[in-house]
């Protein structure tokens, strides 16, 4: 199994990332940099944005390719594909223990300028032991705006030795001075059929559970795996595409957002509960903390410092949360709108037929527009910080009137 066996339906962007390896290698063993060239995907440069729709697999293409760099296979000289997924090399990189690669994500809302002066400096330094000093930033989207400017600087002038991995939803969401510094990649959304063959494959789902969970992912995988194995996952899911049928009257829209809003809490709250209490007292074990004794010097400043950090996770897992409610909701709707113009083909929620047919039967599709419009706004609503409980009422009167 290769680093790149998770990269569902992106054949030619693995393509492209087999082929800078071979040519990372060719330059490190020569001694040698690198040079971009336009339109020459063969040719490793020092930087690279990684793009497509959500559970595309732009982390996951990343990582692959961050292994593919280190990878220490014999077979290299042989003519082999980097990234084995079995040396030494490919091991440490996908269990995020490489002394040369250093993975970045935030737990919050955004990205410091702090943190990312730090990648900066440490970027300017050549790898330990593997070929490549290699830093991959999950969510660059997510950066301020100084840590943009500070980012900045480390791809406008780089290390010989370095590699940046940028990973954001669209080019549009990093800056244009970056983006122009970087080679894009845009991975698509994965056909229905490769993702379902994946869960089978690796997963052992049986083909009828792992086509409807394909289906209803709508193209993002790891959601696909969720629905397809955990129960949890469908309940919730189930949950959701119960709402179009409940906003009959005002009571029922209040009491459907309600309950939205209650489950991304409950979700923030069990996360907080099994790692808050955890990285606390991990804290004070690394201050020598003993328990009923004074607090050592600078641990008050750290535990309050956490504690804003486990703040901002929760808030982002309240957000994520509604995201995938309100993305299941419009995948629901558009199944609508498809049934109520006549498609013959597969929808994302086939195993809602009947619910669709009600649905689609008691409005036209100039109603189901302004219902997705509806779903729309409240997503950007939340993108704007509104109170996620007021957003998520105005969206589900707003199905209401549709």
């Amino acid at each position: 199994m290769s680093v790149w066996d998770d990269l569902v339906g992106q054949d030619r962007v693995v393509e492209q990332l087999t082929a800078a390896a071979r040519a990372a290698r060719a330059t490190a063993a020569a001694g040698r940099t690198g040079a971009p060239a336009e339109g020459n995907a063969s040719l490793m440069t020092h930087a690279w944005l990684f793009t497509g729709p959500p559970g595309a697999g732009q982390i996951t293409a990343a990582r692959a390719f961050a292994a593919a760099l280190q990878c220490t296979s014999p077979d290299l000289d042989l003519g082999g594909v980097p990234g084995c997924g079995f040396c030494d090399g490919c091991h440490t990189v996908l269990s995020g223990s490489h002394a040369d690669v250093k993975y970045v994500r935030t737990d919050g809302l955004s990205i410091g300028v702090g943190d990312m002066r730090d990648l900066v400096l440490r970027a300017s330094s050549y790898p330990t032991g593997g070929r490549w000093s290699v830093i991959l930033v999950d969510a660059a989207h997510r950066l301020t705006e100084a840590a943009a400017n500070a980012l900045l600087k480390g791809v406008e002038e780089p290390s010989p030795r370095t590699v940046w991995l940028l990973c954001a939803p669209s080019v549009q969401d990093v800056l244009p001075t970056i983006r122009s510094r970087c080679r894009l990649l845009v991975l698509r959304t994965p056909a229905a059929e490769a993702v379902a063959d994946m869960l089978m494959r690796r997963d052992g789902v049986e083909p009828e559970t792992a086509r409807l969970a394909a289906l209803a992912g709508q193209g993002d995988v790891e959601r696909a795996r969720r629905l397809a194995v955990d129960d949890q996952a469908r309940a919730r899911r189930l949950d959701v595409l119960r709402i179009p049928l409940e906003v009959g009257d005002i009571g029922g829209c209040l009491a459907a957002a309600q309950r939205l809003v209650d489950t991304a809490k409950a979700d923030a709250e069990a996360l907080a509960e099994t790692q808050d209490a955890k990285e606390t007292d991990d804290l004070k074990a690394a201050y020598g903390a003993a328990e009923g004794s004074r607090a050592p010097r600078g641990m008050a400043g750290a535990v309050k410092e956490l504690e804003k950090r486990q703040k901002s996770r929760a808030t982002r897992t309240r957000r994520e949360t509604l995201g995938v409610a309100l993305l299941d909701l419009l995948g629901f709707y558009r199944d609508v709108l498809a049934v109520q113009l006549g498609s013959t083909g597969a929808l994302a929620n086939e195993d809602q037929r009947p619910a669709l047919a009600k649905v689609a039967a008691g409005g036209t599709p100039e109603n189901t527009l302004r219902r997705i419009e509806a779903v729309l706004a409240c997503r950007q609503a939340l993108d704007r910080n509104v109170d996620p409980l007021l957003a998520v009422e105005a969206m589900t009167v707003a199905l209401r009137a549709g």
